[in-house]
């Protein structure tokens, strides 16, 4: 399994070309190019409005783009966030989007059938296909809750759980998909340094298992420390990308985004 540095020699799995999108006569992302390589963590970075979040819902399927286009493994990706899904990416959101009143195991299991093999007649007749694929899924999902530190919480309400642990619940309920590209929206938002500590570790070992990342995040240091290759977004537009140690100390990107936080 390629990750890191060596996951340049591998053909990319997603690629953005020329990607735009314009709301009326606002240019949200202008004419953006990047490629994602498998065994990597890639994130975009940038101030508020540069049109992260944005490229996440045009590589998701949720937007259609004003031109250009996402491939994802040679292929141009469809415009419907389930048909995304199918080919295997997952996403996260920046506000957490949990079935509060069912349990941590039930959420988890929400991603899970998302990718089941049986059909709907097989599950609504209880066939013997049916039942061996519900407990392939039950544990899938124990293995995930087991990844996330989060078994002891499996019967849990998630509306129960502390915020940071909300958070982990949302990832793994994207990785019980078992995502090729793992999509994280925003992944430490409202988390205090122990709680990114922990989920950096997450997405470290997600990366080794075998499923790449891209995030988009607004901390600076967990970004920077995380990541592989950091993307600089700034009104839209790519404004610097390369390896964090150089993304760090870029002017254009200590000038326009970084400040007396990069000095």
């Amino acid at each position: 399994m390629t990750s890191g540095a060596g996951a340049h020699l591998a053909p990319p799995l997603l690629e953005v070309q020329g990607l735009a999108k314009e709301f009326g006569g606002l240019a949200a992302v202008r004419g953006v190019d990047f490629a994602v390589v498998p065994g990597q963590i890639k994130a975009l970075i940038g101030p508020n409005g540069a049109g992260k979040t944005t490229i996440f819902n045009l590589i998701a399927g949720v937007l259609a783009p004003t031109r250009g286009r996402v491939l994802f493994e040679g292929r141009p990706l469809p415009r419907r966030p389930h048909a995304v899904a199918a080919r295997g990416i997952a996403r996260t959101f920046q506000l957490v989007r949990l079935f509060g009143e069912m349990t941590v195991l039930e959420n988890v299991l929400v991603g899970c059938h998302r990718r089941g093999g049986a059909g709907w007649a097989a599950c609504a007749f209880r066939t013997r296909a049916a039942r061996e694929e519900e407990a392939r899924l039950r544990l899938r999902a124990h293995a995930v809750l087991n990844l996330l530190g989060l078994e002891g919480r499996a019967e849990t309400p998630a509306a129960a759980l502390p915020y940071g642990e909300q958070r982990l619940v949302e990832v793994g309920r994207a990785l019980a998909m078992e995502p090729k590209l793992l999509l994280l929206d925003e992944p430490g938002a409202g988390l205090n340094r122990d709680e990114q500590a922990r989920l950096a570790g997450l997405i470290r070992t997600i990366r080794d298992g075998g499923t790449t990342v891209l995030l988009v995040d607004h901390h600076i240091d967990f970004v920077l420390d995380l990541s592989d290759e950091v993307i600089v977004l700034s009104y839209g537009e790519k404004l610097a990308a390369g390896r964090p140690e150089a993304v760090r100390s870029d002017p254009a990107v200590v000038a326009a985004y970084l400040g007396e936080e990069a000095a």
